[in-house]
């Protein structure tokens, strides 16, 4: 494992790298929160990467005088809410678990949404709740790197709002096999997994029976998130 120093330096590098567009790309802020979770710096390193930050912002300003100064505000709140995801990585075990019919299974998935801050990674059947799209929606409009997958026999169906995302843009990609694309998670600042039977729908809050589970396991989480990560590489032609 590095020290702290090396791995400051290591990340130090990769902000200037993300700098060099003044603007910090989804792929970049997905790529600046793993480095920080592997790093696990101690809050005296985050306050010295924080501090680098600022200083990389001020160099930029005197040296280039970029036409739009605001971008460099955005780069750098997208560097403060990836830090402030760093510090709340860790801390306790938490695993929780909800039922339906009933709207708490929902209410579940909206509180996640709304608490995201850095990325949501979305992997469902369906998605048809207008109550959780919307959720989708102001999430990325707030500037989180939402990403979603879904499968084409029900991407398309009457009140599917798959494609209305995407129009919004958030990235989408749609299994477009004979099989289904059949999971139900989703991943949150890479600090929890929802996971479950339950269908993103208003039917499975009303009628179904339906389950979904809450944790924060860091091989969970390392396990689905790899599982995403292969599916978003294997749909990469898809739309």
């Amino acid at each position: 494992m590095s020290s702290p120093s090396a791995a400051i330096e290591a990340l130090r590098q990769q902000l200037e790298l993300s700098l060099a567009d003044v603007r910090l790309s989804d792929d970049e802020k997905r790529a600046l929160t793993d480095s920080l979770r592997t790093a696990q710096l101690p809050e005296e390193g985050l306050r010295r990467l924080r501090n680098q930050a600022f200083e990389l912002v001020r160099q930029h300003l005197q040296a280039l005088e970029p036409e739009d100064p605001l971008a460099l505000v955005r780069w750098l709140e997208g560097v403060m809410r990836a830090l402030d995801v760093s510090r709340t990585a860790g801390g306790a075990y938490r695993a929780q678990a909800w039922f339906s019919p009933g709207e708490d299974c929902r209410d579940a998935i909206v509180g996640q949404l709304r608490g995201c801050r850095e990325r949501a990674d979305i992997c469902v059947f369906t998605l048809s709740d207008d109550r959780i799209s919307d959720e989708v929606l102001a999430a990325h409009r707030r500037g989180v790197a939402v990403r979603l997958i879904t499968d084409n026999d029900k991407a398309f169906d009457a009140g599917s709002d798959v494609m209305a995302l995407r129009d919004a843009g958030v990235p989408v990609r749609v299994d477009q096999t004979p099989a289904h694309m059949h999971h139900k998670f989703a991943l949150f600042d890479g600090r929890f997994l929802l996971n479950g039977s339950y269908n993103w729908t208003r039917s499975a809050s009303q009628h179904n029976e339906e389950n979904l589970v809450l944790c924060n396991d860091p091989v969970l989480l390392r396990q689905f998130g790899q599982a995403f990560e292969a599916l978003w590489t294997d749909l990469a032609h898809s739309g």
